[in-house]
């Protein structure tokens, strides 16, 4: 006789408690995963907030600048050719624009015939100033001829006067007869009037001294004004010189055209601004920080920059400047909070972000808006060996 054998070894109240306790399920696995990754995210989150987060400053206003050169006409004229089109890389020195320059290359013949001609004034001033430093030399020596003439005259005059004494007491004593007494006579007064001829002649020598040395200072107060109208001359050569060629506009800097408002044919005047030229390879970045994110920032600290064009593509640079008061203060209208209705609103102020080239060349342009992040974790000094 076969006998039946139960499958469940367990009686029917513990097999009944057996299945109605609660089996854990794949929802509540899934809860303590998450929960446990919740835990490890925010452990890491707070790991770099420590280390790394609570150091960056980060700021959208931001912009792309270029200290780009507005040329100008300086001279007044017709344009005669434009040398380049609108963004069109130049070198600094290459030609932008040339103006009719006529009238200035005739002024500047005008100035240099001038300079001639002043050279030529000054030469002859000097000419004269050396006939009458001649003349000087030459009536200094007539006077020490004259001065000896008048000495051998003096010395004559004495020894006829002499002479005629001797031949007077002569007479008296019958040695000598007066025949030999009026030659004596007349040998004197012959003497005397000689001597009165070199000393005429002495004077009139020390008066042509005295004409040669004023024609001497005229000379030299000609050639003071000579060298002053050559000066004259030639400044006003250098000006024509200097207005030629400013009938040229060349390139300031390396960089790409903008702004073009010149044409061929058109007249300009001095300071109408004609073109701008971008230096596109020194562009650099001016980001406007809160007040209270400037307290830990440094020249030098490294910079993250995400431009809007290319966002996935960050630049790196550093810090270069902070601005010497905020935006507000060199507002053109300031405003003013001494009126009694005071609101406090946080200034910001721009800091000058250099930026290190980027390797794959992109094209960073003034006026592009980008995100800066600054790092200000503080750098450890080197140990010292």
């Amino acid at each position: 006789m076969n006998v039946a054998v139960s499958k469940n070894p367990l009686p029917d109240d513990q097999a009944q408690a057996v299945a109605s306790a609660p089996r854990p399920t794949r929802r509540r696995l899934a809860l303590y995963a998450g929960g446990g990754l919740t835990v490890l995210a925010a452990l890491a989150f707070s790991g770099y907030w420590l280390t790394t987060g609570r150091y960056l400053e980060t700021t959208d206003d931001a912009y792309v600048r270029a200290d780009w050169v507005a040329l100008s006409a300086r001279v007044a004229g017709y344009v005669a050719k434009v040398e380049v089109e609108d963004d069109q890389a130049v070198k600094a020195g290459d030609v932008l624009v040339r103006l009719q320059h006529r009238d200035y290359r005739a002024r500047l013949d005008q100035a240099t015939a001038g300079v001639a001609e002043a050279h030529a004034a000054l030469a002859a001033a000097q000419a004269r100033q050396h006939v009458a430093a001649e003349r000087i030399n030459q009536q200094q020596q007539a006077i020490v001829q004259a001065e000896a003439a008048v000495h051998s005259a003096s010395a004559e005059r004495q020894r006829s006067a002499l002479d005629m004494q001797r031949y007077r007491g002569l007479v008296r004593d019958d040695a000598a007869t007066v025949q030999r007494l009026e030659a004596a006579h007349a040998n004197a007064v012959q003497a005397g009037a000689a001597l009165q001829g070199a000393q005429a002649h002495l004077r009139e020598q020390r008066s042509q001294l005295a004409m040669a040395k004023a024609q001497a200072l005229a000379a030299d107060a000609e050639i003071k004004q000579r060298a002053a109208g050559l000066s004259r001359a030639q400044a006003r050569q250098a000006l024509a010189d200097q207005d030629a060629q400013d009938t040229v506009l060349r390139a300031p800097i390396d960089g790409v055209v903008g702004q073009r408002r010149v044409r061929a044919g058109q007249y300009v005047v001095p300071g109408q601004p004609l073109l701008a030229v971008v230096p596109l390879q020194q562009t650099y970045v001016v980001a406007n920080y809160k007040e209270t994110q400037l307290a830990h920032m440094r020249p030098g600290q490294p910079v993250q920059v995400r431009v809007d064009s290319f966002s996935s593509q960050p630049v790196q640079g550093h810090v270069a400047s902070f601005s010497p008061a905020s935006g507000n203060v060199f507002a053109l209208l300031p405003s003013d909070n001494a009126t009694g209705n005071f609101t406090k609103i946080v200034q910001r102020f721009p800091v000058r972000i250099v930026l290190h080239r980027p390797a794959d060349g992109l094209q960073i342009l003034p006026g592009m808006s980008v995100v800066t992040t600054v790092d200000t974790r503080p750098v450890e000094p080197a140990d010292e060996q």
